[in-house]
């Protein structure tokens, strides 16, 4: 059965090696002043940043940039980005980078004229005009989705809170740019991380209801897809079929669509992104490594998607296996795909103390699908993936 739901996804997508050479027409569409948002510089080494700069002047474009955007994007860095905004008219953001610098150009855009941004949107949820500025987005780092959907992260370190807001259909980015060729230079560390956050965006909308739901085959097609392109892309960095099918799974994991009509879970990304608020760790590195505790530790709940979770997606032949048996085996090949993919397997690599782990527990926010989890239980999750 399918919830009601309400689906729309305005983003325009330009997919492919020849992409970027939509941005000129693009353009068009907006005046004259932009402020471009990247991130430490790698979009320099790879000639990106000269190419977009070229572009914008030959459409005349004043430019104003917004550089140093961070991984785990901090809240003063886009509140520089407001004030550039605000004090010069800004017409277009232009996010030239991975998610983070995506995530922190949408907080940007609709922030102006608030006092305190991040109380007021990220922790009261307040509702967000219409007047917020464009965002449109130039894709280098595959993971979060956000070229093409509401969703805004941001740390606030001083509150040592890291929070997510998923913002309306007009937030957007209007246009995203994806060449998967601009992922090449990515660390394999890096890309790794960033193909486990995909991994669990799609675990955290498959996790949830045992009902005969479209989006679950979606979902269980994008997880195999993705399990067979990051052995291909571990092997040869440079593989433009496995990188392109991990970019386009990136944003199809995240565009809204395999979740509609289900109950979602969304509990490991909340535990996640306050383990990241303290210690500054790559968001899919994170995931990783509480994931299989936490699955241990609700599959129960759920045991016939769990035990559908090995038998699609890990092939597992199940025919002899009891229900637990047949579950505990796909959470098990999950474990097995997060070593073999050299990914990080306890929060203990990740900077996490034990000192850390009571503060982190009881600062995430409560949820979950298949069992409501309380800071307790979340915090012997922790113990469990320390």
């Amino acid at each position: 059965m399918l919830y009601d739901f309400y689906y729309e996804n305005p983003t325009r997508i330009h997919f492919g090696k020849n992409s970027l050479d939509a941005l000129k027409n693009e353009l068009n569409n907006y005046g004259k002043k932009v402020l471009l948002v990247y991130g430490g510089g790698s979009i320099k080494k790879i000639g990106l940043y000269d190419e977009v700069i070229n572009i914008l002047n030959a459409a005349n474009k004043e430019i104003y940039e917004c550089s140093g955007i961070t991984p785990n994007p901090r809240y003063k860095d886009m509140m520089r980005g407001v004030k550039l905004i605000e004090d010069n008219n800004i017409d277009l953001i232009l996010a030239v980078g991975g998610g983070s610098v995506i995530d922190c150009a949408k907080g940007m855009s609709v922030s102006m004229g608030l006092k305190d941004p991040f109380k007021d949107l990220w922790l009261d949820f307040k509702d967000v005009t219409k007047n917020n500025v464009p965002v449109g987005a130039i894709l280098t780092m595959t993971g979060t989705g956000s070229e093409c959907n509401g969703g805004s992260v941001i740390t606030d370190e001083d509150r040592m809170l890291k929070k997510g807001r998923v913002f309306p259909p007009h937030v957007y980015p209007k246009f995203a740019i994806l060449n998967p060729e601009y992922t090449y230079t990515v660390s394999k560390y890096q890309m790794v991380s960033g193909i486990f956050d995909i991994f669990s965006h799609l675990m955290e909308q498959y996790f949830s209801g045992n009902d005969e739901n479209v989006s679950d085959y979606l979902i269980e097609g994008l997880m195999k897809t993705l399990i067979k392109s990051t052995k291909e892309a571990l092997k040869d960095p440079k593989n433009y079929e496995a990188r392109s099918n991990i970019m386009w799974t990136s944003s199809l994991a995240l565009n809204t669509l395999v979740g509609c009509g289900k109950e979602q879970d969304w509990e490991v990304h909340s535990i996640e992104h306050q383990l990241s608020a303290y210690t500054d760790c790559a968001h899919g590195m994170g995931l990783a490594a509480i994931s299989v505790p936490y699955y241990k530790y609700i599959y129960k709940y759920g045991i016939d998607k769990f035990v559908r979770f090995a038998k699609n997606v890990w092939d597992i032949d199940i025919s002899n296996l009891t229900k637990e048996e047949a579950a505990l085996k796909g959470i098990e090949a999950l474990a097995n795909y997060i070593k073999e993919s050299k990914m990080v397997y306890k929060i203990s690599e990740l900077g996490a103390t034990e000192e850390m782990l009571h503060d982190i527990a009881y600062s995430c926010d409560l949820g979950g699908a298949y069992k409501k989890l309380n800071h307790e239980e979340i915090l012997e999750i922790l113990k469990a993936a320390y």
